[in-house]
């Protein structure tokens, strides 16, 4: 008889409020092979992704579709060709974002976006941290070519981020003061620019404001790199006039509308894109750079050097309280990370 797990899933695109948008369901608990291990789930967190992947889309499945990309729990099975991890670990990751996700009692997933779970944080404060870590990580230091070592050349340097009190801008501003940037982070309310201000913002901009304006009150002309986290369309213009010449820019929201990408050329600006799965799910050459990511993460938040950005706490995975976090993001004013605990 095929051992059994509990998880949350839904069958098709609905509100929130839908009976049916997230429901309990019973599957059988997966056997992992390859590089895969099998991983006991203690504690997850909530991402915008999973709002955009359940409302977003008209099919529907036979098969519950199972959301999470964030989690910390115990490898408790592994595959034939694992050979980073061992039974008894415990460990952290954000998964994949075409494989059944972290809303379950045990996730199959690749060892080689996995690592080991900080030492001195608990199951709560470690769930909050691998998505947002591994998408800054990636867009700082891969996509805007930032040097974290290069601390005399970053001194001279500066950088705006845009939603910085966000999940990803809460650990981009760390990474960025770590990095030895001069930091300018976008907030709106008074909460959120000191939630700013504490992860490692210098200073603090309003962007529902006019971000050109509100930089330049700041005494600067232009930024050296900007991260973009918030609304690309509405942004969009106010970063081209703000780049520096030969500056980079990168984002990991989707346009809707078109990207004059010309005006960037009289300044010669790069422009990248960032999306944490892409290694996962294409299978890059690169896929084992996320578990050295998190094995250098999981370093500088033992090392006190950055800091969780979990800010709530619910106990319980299961459908009644994962809908509560989809609500409280879904409403735009969540700061710092939502976790789920068993």
């Amino acid at each position: 008889m095929p051992e059994k797990m509990n998880a949350v899933g839904f069958y098709q695109h609905l509100p929130i409020d839908d009976p049916e948008s997230l429901v309990d369901v019973t599957l059988t608990r997966p056997t992992p092979s390859g590089h895969d291990i099998l991983v006991q789930i203690s504690a997850i967190s909530v991402n915008p992704v999973d709002i955009a992947t359940r409302k977003n889309g008209e099919d529907v499945t036979k098969k519950p579709r199972i959301l999470g990309f964030d989690a910390v729990g115990t490898v408790v099975k592994i595959g034939p060709d694992v050979s980073l991890f061992n039974i008894g670990d415990r460990v952290y990751y954000a998964g994949s974002f075409n494989r059944p996700g972290s809303y379950s009692d045990f996730e199959l997933v690749d060892e080689r976006i996995v690592a080991l779970a900080p030492d001195k944080l608990d199951d709560a404060h470690a769930a909050a941290m691998p998505l947002t870590s591994l998408t800054a990580f990636e867009a700082m230091f891969e996509q805007l070519g930032i040097d974290p070592k290069n601390l005399e050349v970053n001194h001279k340097k500066t950088i705006l981020i845009i939603n910085g009190a966000g999940g990803v801008g809460s650990i981009a501003t760390q990474l960025a003061h770590y990095a030895g940037l001069h930091v300018i982070a976008s907030a709106s309310r008074p909460e959120t620019k000191e939630w700013a201000l504490q992860h490692g913002a210098n200073e603090v901009v309003d962007h529902h404001q006019n971000l050109i304006n509100e930089v330049h009150n700041l005494g600067y002309q232009n930024v050296d790199y900007i991260l973009e986290l918030n609304n690309l369309d509405n942004h969009w213009d106010e970063m081209v006039e703000l780049i520096a010449p030969n500056g980079k820019m990168s984002s990991i929201t989707s346009n809707q509308k078109p990207l004059n990408l010309t005006a960037l050329k009289r300044k010669r600006v790069t422009f990248a894109w960032e999306w944490m799965f892409t290694k996962a799910f294409y299978q890059t050459d690169d896929l084992s750079s996320q578990h050295e990511i998190l094995q250098r993460v999981a370093v500088l938040l033992d090392s006190g050097i950055l800091r969780s950005t979990l800010n709530q706490t619910i106990s319980g995975i299961n459908a009644a309280n994962l809908k509560k976090a989809h609500k409280m993001i879904e409403k735009g004013h969540t700061i710092g990370k939502i976790v789920l605990t068993k």
